[in-house]
């Protein structure tokens, strides 16, 4: 009887996991991954403009993301930010892959061995990609980036109008300073 139990809670355990790791990976209601998405014109470096705050960015400043091609068709991320706390740089690599498909702006990314988040590419400058609004598996995550360090003001509000239609704080929003001191 207690070894029926103990399966029991192992295969409890494992679907809260399953289901609890599968909510990682959803688009905010209201919300959908931009279509005609295009990994080669995304790749480079991205200034991050502004974002929501969350324990693993809190205090840094110029912030950037880089992304390059992976052998194994993914993509290798590199986040980094100046802890002034500390008066250091931080420094992260991860690996992202398509979701769906390639023409969907819907990723999975991992810094943490096999747990993957959502980055969900919810608005895009299709033209040239020279900014993005990026957001996690609910309104609690997202990222406005830019290619250059300063984004204009007339795209941020627009950004920042998109934003809070689909139900994000962007109140709450943190603009991150690419100033150098």
């Amino acid at each position: 009887m207690n070894e029926c139990l103990e399966n029991v809670k192992r295969l409890s355990l494992s679907v809260m996991l399953f289901l609890g790791l599968g909510g990682c990976m959803g688009v905010p209601e209201g919300t959908s991954p931009v279509q005609g998405f295009e990994i080669d014109k995304y790749l480079g470096t991205w200034y991050e403009i502004a974002r929501l705050d969350h324990s693993f960015e809190r205090g840094l400043s110029h912030v950037t993301a880089e992304y390059s091609l992976r052998d194994d068709g993914g993509v290798r991320v590199i986040n980094r930010g100046f802890k002034t706390a500390s008066n250091q740089w931080d420094e992260a690599e991860g690996k992202a892959y398509f979701v769906d498909n390639k023409s969907e702006g819907k990723l999975k990314v991992s810094f943490f061995g096999p747990f993957y988040g959502a980055y969900n590419v919810i608005a895009l400058d299709r033209k040239s990609y020279q900014w993005s609004l990026v957001a996690g598996p609910d309104t609690s995550y997202l990222w406005i980036l830019s290619r250059k360090p300063v984004l204009e003001k007339d795209i941020v509000d627009e950004l920042l109008t998109k934003a809070k239609a689909y139900g994000f704080n962007t109140e709450d929003l943190i603009f991150v300073s690419h100033v150098q001191k």
